[in-house]
């Protein structure tokens, strides 16, 4: 008689994924036919800016933890206008056997539609590991605001390891390709002159505006450790150092007001 074969091991750590689709309504407004969300990805609509919706993400238990596999899917449809927030930081924690969690977002926004990403920040704790993955697909007249803030560590903690991948296509091109590490682990030179220079939060704004095609924004020193950069195409890009979360919104925020209202 022959035993039967050993079941396969779980997969460790969470699995959970947010969907959201907005559509115009017909109406002037935006409806959201899609809202639905997993494990710690718990969404909530809010009242958006406009004839926009609002959605929220509010975190239901602690993650991403080591192991973790979170992802958020969201499209806009032609014309539709969303807003995406989260009602408190996100905290990337150590997990029990040392294993990288994975945070992956997908951002569809079509024809006529507009997407306003502004999450509040992401904290790397120390001992953690995680990969954020970001992939953007707009469509030549959709229009973004993307905001991403980054701290490293907590108050007067050593940081995780933090790999952070963002890239943007318009019409099929590449807008933007850009990959970012630090923390123990990452090459070095990532906390030297050359890179974030002793800083702790660090941020970047994204702004694509068709109309930027006719009126690019010039190349601007924002601070002393703040530039913003024309890309090739109706985009600018703002980044920003800052030593605390705090001081890095004010930056981000000023950006906001001049490209992205």
């Amino acid at each position: 008689m022959t035993s039967a074969p050993p079941a396969p091991a779980p997969a460790a750590g969470l699995r959970a994924t947010a969907r959201i689709r907005a559509a115009a309504d017909g109406r002037g407004g935006t409806a959201l036919p899609l809202l639905t969300g997993e494990g710690p990805l718990a969404l909530r609509r809010t009242r958006g800016a406009g004839a926009g919706a609002g959605v929220m993400l509010v975190g239901a238990m602690s993650a991403p933890l080591g192991g973790d596999h979170l992802t958020i899917e969201a499209v806009a449809g032609p014309g539709a206008r969303l807003t995406l927030g989260s009602a408190a930081a996100t905290l990337a924690l150590p997990g029990r056997g040392g294993e990288p969690a994975r945070y992956d977002v997908h951002l569809t926004v079509e024809d006529g539609a507009s997407v306003r990403w502004l999450p509040e920040p992401l904290v790397s704790v120390r001992g953690s590991d995680l990969r954020v993955r970001t992939r953007v697909r707009l469509a030549p007249t959709a229009r973004l605001v993307f905001r991403e803030e980054q701290v490293l560590g907590r108050s007067g903690e050593e940081p995780g390891l933090l790999r952070s991948r963002l890239g943007v296509t318009r019409d099929g091109r590449p807008l933007l390709d850009q990959e970012l590490a630090c923390g123990p682990g990452a090459p070095g030179g990532w906390d030297g002159p050359a890179g974030l220079a002793g800083h702790r939060a660090l941020g970047q704004l994204l702004v694509v505006e068709p109309a930027f095609a006719k009126a690019p924004p010039a190349a601007r020193v924002l601070g002393e450790f703040a530039a913003a950069t024309p890309l090739a195409g109706p985009a600018v890009l703002v980044t920003a150092l800052a030593p605390d979360a705090l001081r890095l919104r004010e930056l981000l925020d000023a950006a906001c007001d001049t490209y992205g209202r």
